[in-house]
């Protein structure tokens, strides 16, 4: 399958990149992707959740702050929700390294995936930064029948997500 490919979207360290995946926004099904598991399985990011809402972060690399933070605040959220909300934090670093952070972060409240192998993920939801082959920060809610209720791509590689919006339509979204 060829995906779109597009330039002036977003920079990193002040040059143009470009973006593999058209924009997802509110009211389009969401596609199913495969990622890793830490343990190097593949798994089905909506199958694999299927039932629940999901919160899906595409972060660039939990080994940035940024990352680190938005990944370990979600964390920190997802105590505090119903199960019936899944919250996926999806990189192109690889299981081990995403296994290694999580242990030494203490993530055990969020399934941290790895879209390294085939970056299906960054392609179908346009997060795909071609040269660099990372991803780009965005977040997603997905509801029940696999609809997207809520989608924020970040202007910039830094910028975090609003959070409580994140929250409150995923709680929505229920």
């Amino acid at each position: 399958m060829t995906y779109l490919e597009r330039n002036g979207v977003i920079t990193f360290a002040g040059k143009d990149v470009t973006v593999v995946g058209s924009d997802l926004k509110a009211g389009d099904l969401a596609p199913e992707f495969t990622v890793q598991a830490q343990d190097w399985s593949t798994v089905s990011g909506l199958s694999t959740t299927a039932g629940k809402v999901r919160i899906i972060a595409s972060v660039p690399s939990l080994e940035t702050a940024v990352c680190d933070r938005e990944t370990r605040r979600f964390n920190e959220d997802a105590a505090n929700l119903s199960k019936d909300i899944a919250i996926l934090v999806i990189s192109t670093d690889l299981p081990y390294t995403q296994k290694r952070w999580c242990g030494a972060a203490g993530i055990d409240q969020v399934m941290v995936l790895s879209d390294h192998m085939d970056v299906d993920f960054g392609k179908k939801y346009g997060v795909l930064l071609k040269e660099l082959r990372i991803l780009r920060r965005a977040v997603f809610v997905v509801d029940r029948n696999n609809r997207i209720t809520y989608a924020a791509y970040m202007p910039t590689i830094g910028a975090e997500p609003d959070y409580d919006a994140v929250i409150q339509a995923a709680k929505q979204a229920l």
